[in-house]
């Protein structure tokens, strides 16, 4: 089964490029999910720790 589709992702042109492209996003978006991580502001962080305690 795996060699039939195998051989159809072959004889696609410029298939080769899909899986750069998809590892380019993938680490686009974790690079900037840490940067909005790291650059959140540390009180409004303890504000929201505060919420399930305030109830």
């Amino acid at each position: 089964m795996f060699e039939q589709i195998k051989h159809n992702l072959e004889t696609i042109e410029g298939i080769e490029t899909y899986p750069i492209i998809s590892l380019l996003i993938f680490f686009a978006f974790f690079i900037g999910l840490g940067l909005w991580v790291f650059s959140y502001k540390k009180d409004k962080i303890d504000e929201m720790s505060q919420i399930p305690l305030n109830d």
